[in-house]
């Protein structure tokens, strides 16, 4: 299970995604999520999601691998679609004691089912075609408005890509601990719910340490290394917007407009 989880994995390529500028990938991302909360019908739903596998398949990106990192979440998702199935309003169709499915309760269970869809799709497409330090210098010119402010920019940013960066090795770390205590006999899979609690204690003390040992580390080689901060850094490789950035801009903003539009249609 800990294997498919692929948040803040990295697959190269040379695809007109990977090629396309961080900053506007960022700014692209964002603007489809808000759209999705913008559309409210099945219709709107499935362009979106056609729209991000469109975006998948231009990257080259195995849709395996979207599969993949959607497991996990399976869970999630049954959860909060059995939520609006049963307890939305409406005429029931069928009634079993406080539990009814009506229309609408469909209609809404289908519609969210595709919006987490794709906000997972959406959002893992941007980390799976931009490397942690393309994507740090892109986070950092966009806040570079709030180093006005006073904030320190080029520290939040190489905070969050850090986090972003490792969580694959904490998950890959985290499975090696879990192996590591069912060769030594420890029973990590069966019992109820507060039994695997508890016997998940001895895989949480390890992986804390060594989560603390990676951040020292971490910390010492970029002391080493004399890093000091943003001040009077520069950077091997300048980010700009080229003319395929904006033909690809203005495509996917034409995509939006359609995907704002369907909002009007009666299904």
């Amino acid at each position: 299970m800990l294997r498919d989880i692929t948040i803040g994995q990295h697959f190269p390529g040379d695809s007109p995604v990977h090629r396309l500028d961080p900053r506007i990938k960022l700014l692209l991302t964002l603007a489809y999520i808000i759209v999705l909360f913008a559309v409210h019908n099945i219709s709107g739903m499935v362009l979106a999601f056609a729209v991000v596998l469109g975006l998948y398949l231009a990257a080259k990106i195995p849709l395996k691998v979207l599969a993949r990192s959607m497991r996990p979440l399976l869970p999630i998702i049954l959860f909060t679609a059995v939520l609006n199935l049963f307890f939305a309003a409406g005429e029931p169709i069928v009634q079993i004691w406080i539990f009814k499915i009506s229309k609408e309760g469909i209609y809404y269970a289908i519609t969210m089912v595709l919006r987490i869809l794709c906000l997972i799709a959406g959002s893992s497409l941007l980390t799976y075609t931009t490397s942690p330090i393309v994507l740090t210098d892109a986070v950092e010119r966009l806040l570079r408005p709030l180093a006005v402010l006073h904030l320190p920019v080029h520290e939040l940013a190489m905070m969050m890509t850090i986090a972003l960066r490792f969580i694959p090795t904490l998950i890959e770390e985290t499975e090696k601990i879990m192996n590591a205590q069912k060769a030594r006999g420890a029973d990590l899979d069966s019992g109820n719910l507060m039994q695997r609690v508890k016997a998940l204690i001895p895989v949480l003390i390890p992986l804390f340490i060594s989560s603390f040992r990676r951040a020292d580390e971490l910390a010492m080689a970029m002391e080493c290394r004399c890093y000091h901060g943003g001040d009077g850094r520069t950077r091997m490789k300048q980010l700009h917007v080229t003319g395929q950035d904006v033909v690809s801009t203005l495509i996917f903003c034409f995509a939006m407009a359609v995907l704002v539009a369907t909002r009007w249609l009666p299904f």
